[in-house]
């Protein structure tokens, strides 16, 4: 509504009457529920245990009076004050003591003129269920015999309170628009009928003041039964006039239009009606997103809102098209006309539109992390095998599944390495003819992905063209998963020497086995004694974010019974530290419960661990003149110190960072190379103006700036954007390895190892 702003103050004063009234008059239905209660047979029942004699009984009788002794006094004087609120307090007090001692509220040492309503407004007097109420009857009724009597007082609590109706209102500082809100349960008829007559009190009291019903936002279905019929009349006859066909918004604010064409979906009914899709899981998804204030803090953060291509896809505007898409479900079921197939579809794309980067909780008021919720939506198109199919996700997962060596190498050869090359073929011999012009914003990517535009963006930018030879566990020749290596450098190990449990992840032994090479071999060179993990295995992080949820699950078990295997089998060590270097390992590993498998232990980034045990780069080490931008990913592993710190001082000079994401986000880039085109627009943006502002001048291209990252997908994301920006990618622990250990260090390192350097214990 629009209140003259002189009377904005009499507005908020009737909205915290109204409030004050409904929350004594719900608090007096529990009163008036707990007697009925207390004189049930029901009452009888819970209490059986305690009557198991003549005295029991007669001391459970005489509770029985006190309570409902209590309750009556109670229910007098929120009864009077309710009835009395415009009467001069200290009048009220002096005409009825006696009552209003009871209330314990004899100290009302106030204003001669104050009334009740005063007093209950700035809570001189506050009307308190818990204090009154609920500790007295728990006090009379307590003891384990009452421990069902306690149980079913505080049901009737939850259950009356839940009804409780409240005005909320959002006032513009100085212009007069008011929102005002009554939050209802559709399914609860008496609400709904209480929340109808409160609009009705509160339109009737606006035009008192010499406001109108119209607003910032205009006339609804609900206002519109207020307008005046001059008022519909001639918006009728301009509707008419620019609009004949009835082409907007067929039927709105027309006569005969109002509340009783409205839907208004309940997630209540579902729970007793839902057919097709279980309560429980609308219910936990319509939980995770109903606090939205849509107020778009989380828009600025998040990866795929681009709005230079579209503007669909923010959190605020993801989390309302799930809204509609829950309310079209709910609709669907209980008016039994069968799921449409389209849902699914849009439900599809709201969960394509997201890298699960949990970036947006952050600036959020209410916390919501809508990562998490596309976790819950694709959780619910897989159970219900309405995903997307989608063979290059499918193929990549597969890959993460399997743990067999000889399987690993066949489809890295097959995959990676010969598609690899296909796909930078694909990018070579398109680049001339300029398919995609990587300078014009990219297309909108409204709906489900057109094959055409699915090839067209996979080969936009190539993909890495150095792979490693060989697998880390094959340089080293420590595939058998019956055998835990035990890495330890005789030189420099001793007594004190530290023992780590290190996770290398697939990506940092399957994809990119430099990381995994680099991080032993500079753990080797410290002395540190190292427990690598046995077998080629995966964390389960990708499968959860995909939404397999049971895939994920049954990997982190078996990843668990394995670990705690190895605690056993080497149990005369004393590890203390879990290292991994990878972010969504590390995350995933937090579910792993590790301070049970090993016993006081902490799981650390390799890059921190190295932070902690002081090693960093002299100016000889670092005489390659060059400098350095580092891109933190989505899933940072360095959860104990400012990443950009820890970079900067482990290569002995300033590191900037580089923001946004890099568009690969584990499958994401190879499910939708669209969305990701998307991102990298931004991102390449990003590196071009970070790397002229390092500079002081245009880049030219010619290596005097190296990107530096902490997370294998990213490293094979930033590595697509060489050709454009003129960067090298690299991972800090192997910078540092080549820097710390010389040019040669892999091979040193292997040949070290391998020369008694590994100690393989049977499992």
């Amino acid at each position: 509504m629009v209140i003259p702003l002189a009377r904005l103050a009499e507005y908020n004063d009737e909205i915290e009457r109204i409030n004050i009234e409904h929350s004594v008059a719900n608090k007096l239905r529990m009163i008036t529920a707990l007697l009925e209660y207390i004189d049930s047979p029901q009452f009888q029942k819970d209490a059986t245990d305690y009557q198991s004699s003549a005295e029991n009984l007669a001391l459970l009788r005489a509770k029985q009076q006190v309570a409902q002794q209590h309750l009556y006094q109670v229910q007098q004087v929120w009864t009077l004050l309710m009835a009395q609120l415009d009467t001069v307090a200290r009048t009220l007090m002096e005409l009825h003591s006696d009552t209003i001692a009871l209330k314990g509220a004899a100290d009302w040492q106030t204003d001669p003129q104050e009334t009740v309503f005063s007093l209950l407004q700035r809570r001189a007097i506050r009307i308190s269920y818990r204090h009154s109420v609920e500790t007295p009857l728990k006090e009379i009724f307590m003891g384990g015999h009452f421990a069902l009597v306690r149980q079913q007082l505080d049901a009737i609590h939850a259950s009356i309170r839940s009804s409780r109706l409240f005005v909320a209102t959002h006032m513009h500082a100085g212009d007069g628009n008011v929102h005002t809100n009554i939050p209802v349960y559709s399914n609860d008829y008496q609400m709904l009928q209480e929340a109808d007559r409160i609009v009705e009190r509160l339109m009737h009291f606006v035009q008192q003041l010499g406001g109108v019903v119209s607003g910032e936002h205009g006339i609804g279905i609900t206002k519109f039964q207020f307008l005046a019929p001059e008022t519909i009349a001639a918006f009728s006859a301009y509707k008419q006039k620019i609009d004949p066909a009835g082409h907007f918004n067929r039927g709105k604010l027309l006569p005969g239009s109002g509340l009783q064409n409205a839907y208004t979906p309940s997630l209540r009914l579902l729970e007793q009606e839902a057919l097709i899709l279980e309560a429980s899981e609308l219910g936990e998804l319509n939980t995770a997103i109903k606090n939205c204030l849509r107020c778009g803090k989380c828009k600025p953060v998040c990866n795929t809102h681009i709005p230079r291509a579209n503007l669909f896809y923010s959190p605020r505007n993801k989390i309302l098209n799930t809204g509609l898409i829950i309310e079209a479900f709910l609709y669907e079921e209980q008016t039994r006309r069968g799921i449409s197939l389209r849902h699914f579809h849009e439900m599809n794309d709201v969960a394509d539109h997201c890298t699960v980067c949990h970036k947006c909780v952050t600036p959020c008021p209410v916390n919501i992390d809508f990562g998490e919720v596309t976790v819950k939506l694709r959780m619910i198109l897989q159970k219900y095998q309405k995903r997307t199919p989608n063979l290059a996700k499918t193929a990549a997962l597969a890959f993460l599944n399997i743990t067999h060596p000889t399987a690993i190498k066949l489809i890295r050869k097959t995959m990676l390495e010969w598609g690899f090359a296909a796909q930078r073929l694909g990018y070579y011999l398109t680049k001339p003819i300029r398919v995609v012009n990587d300078h014009k914003p990219p297309a909108k990517t409204l709906g489900k992905m057109s094959l055409p535009s699915q090839i067209i963006n996979f080969v936009q930018r190539p993909l890495p063209s150095q792979l490693p030879k060989q697998l880390m566990r094959a340089w080293l020749e420590v595939e058998d998963p019956t055998m835990v290596p035990v890495l330890r450098n005789a030189a420099k190990t001793h007594e004190q020497s530290d023992t780590v449990f290190y996770f290398p992840g697939c990506g940092g032994e399957r994809l990119f086995s430099q990381i995994g090479l680099a991080t032993l071999a500079m753990l080797y060179d410290l002395g540190t004694e190292i427990v690598l993990s046995p077998g080629y295995l995966c964390c389960g992080y990708p499968q959860m974010a995909n939404g397999d949820l049971d895939q994920g699950k049954q990997i982190s078990i078996a990843n668990q019974v394995l670990f705690h295997r190895v605690a056993n089998t080497l149990n005369y060590l004393d590890i203390k530290t879990v290292i991994v270097s990878c972010g969504t390992c590390l995350d995933q590993l937090l579910n792993y419960q590790f301070q049970q498998i090993f016993p006081g232990c902490r799981l650390l980034d390799i890059h921190e661990y190295l932070l902690e045990k002081g090693v960093t780069l002299t100016p000889a080490e670092n005489a390659v003149n060059l400098k350095y931008l580092y891109h933190d990913p989505c899933h940072s592993p360095m959860k104990n110190y400012s990443p950009v710190q820890v970079a900067s001082q482990l290569l002995g000079q300033p590191v900037r960072l580089s923001e946004r994401c890099c568009a690969e986000a584990g499958t994401f880039a190879t499910a939708r190379p669209d969305i990701a085109t998307q991102v990298r627009f931004r991102k390449q943006a990003e590196l071009q103006a970070g790397v002229a502002s390092y500079l002081g001048q245009p880049f030219d291209g010619q290596g005097q700036v190296k990107l530096l990252t902490a997370c294998p997908a990213c490293v094979q994301g930033l590595s697509r954007y060489r050709d454009e920006v003129g960067i090298e990618t690299d991972y800090i622990v192997v910078e540092m390895a080549k820097r710390y250990l010389g040019e040669d260090w892999q091979r040193e390192f292997i040949e070290k190892a391998k020369c008694g350097g590994i100690e393989k214990v049977l499992l």
